[in-house]
């Protein structure tokens, strides 16, 4: 069992700017105080209700100034890291996009990296102790015990790490509570340096929680936001489970996603879906509920993170469906309207000729 739901998975959103690293590091970084912010994100969130596993694969992207930087992922035990498939995030996209209605148009117009392991460094002076280290979907990833928050900074620091009084801040009620903490690295694509947006291969990250979350907090994004021109990002969460679920920020400060889609996942999806996330087949429940979060996500310091319970309603949820307005087909020629014109005017010419008669 692990610790009460207060000491979940926090802040994947604590970005670090990387500092110049010694000779021995393994990926190169720029000079300091370069800002970096979370931009866009898509998430899959697989809840296992009954082992309380949390399976967390994050597809983002940042935007910053700097070539090459890492951030910190807290966890109350050691996470399982592992690189997971693109592919289950097209095949959720299409599962929960709108229906099409095609309508005549109205008359007169209108519009409507590897996953090999590697040797790990020594810990420092007896304060850090480095429990993994490995290349994963294209980070380098390094799992950390640290007794204090001082000799994390140190080891950080050490490490090719810069670490603001914001983020100490950020991580010592984290350090405090015997976390582990996971350091990554990302680097910008060699052809983009001059770039500002990064990319980022998905990521699974599998852990043991109480209640299934998503770690909302971040140290203030205002300042680096602003730096950077950032205005506006989008959050987009697959939450597979049991059930339909809602999220919650606190009782006083309502989380500002929204559900846009909700409803079961065929059998048939499900095997698919857990091939591409290279998850075995009897993972989470055996018959799942997709609910999709959309969450205009502000770049304010949050008071806490999303948690997801069960929610009282399971009616299901569609997004709206998507009107196009088609046109009536046309003749291929002009030979159809000559003989209707024809046909309207035999009459009259019949007429014509009886009166002059």
């Amino acid at each position: 069992m692990t610790r009460p739901a207060c000491l979940a998975l926090v802040a994947l959103a604590g970005v670090l700017v990387a500092l110049p690293p010694p000779a021995e590091s393994c990926c190169p970084a720029p000079p300091s105080g370069k800002p970096v912010v979370n931009a866009d994100q898509t998430v899959i969130l697989l809840w296992d209700a009954a082992t309380q596993t949390e399976h967390f694969i994050r597809k983002a992207s940042f935007k910053s100034d700097a070539d090459d930087f890492g951030f910190l992922i807290p966890s109350p035990d050691k996470p399982e890291l592992a690189e997971s498939g693109n592919e289950a995030f097209p095949t959720l996209q299409t599962l929960t996009e709108p229906e099409i209605h095609k309508v005549p148009r109205p008359r007169g117009g209108g519009c409507a990296c590897d996953d090999k392991k590697g040797t790990a460094p020594p810990a420092a002076a007896g304060a850090v102790t480095v429990l993994d280290q490995k290349l994963v979907a294209g980070f380098h990833a390094v799992v950390l015990e640290a007794t204090s928050v001082g000799a994390l900074t140190d080891w950080l620091k050490e490490h090719g790490y810069a670490y603001s009084p914001e983020i100490a801040a950020w991580a010592k009620p984290y350090v405090g509570a015997g976390w582990k903490m996971t350091a990554l690295k990302v680097a910008k694509p060699a052809d983009d340096k001059g770039g500002k947006t990064v990319a980022a291969s998905a990521l699974r990250l599998s852990f043991r929680t109480d209640r299934p979350l998503f770690p909302y907090r971040e140290p203030d994004p205002t300042g680096p936001a602003k730096s950077l021109g950032a205005s506006r990002r989008l959050l987009r969460i697959y939450f597979l489970a049991d059930a339909r679920y809602r999220g919650e920020l606190t009782k006083d400060v309502s989380w500002t996603g929204r559900t846009a889609w909700a409803g079961r996942v065929s059998p048939a999806d499900r095997e698919k879906i857990l091939g591409q996330l290279r998850l075995p087949a009897v993972t989470g429940p055996a018959d799942w509920w997709l609910t999709e979060f959309e969450d205009d996500w502000p770049y304010r310091a949050a008071p806490a993170d999303v948690y997801f319970s069960r929610d009282p309603s399971q009616t299901e949820v569609r997004r709206e469906p998507i009107v196009q307005y088609v046109s009536a087909p046309r003749p291929p020629d002009g030979s159809v309207y000559l003989l209707a014109v024809a046909f309207a005017l035999t009459p009259v010419l019949s007429r014509l000729r009886r009166n002059r008669s």
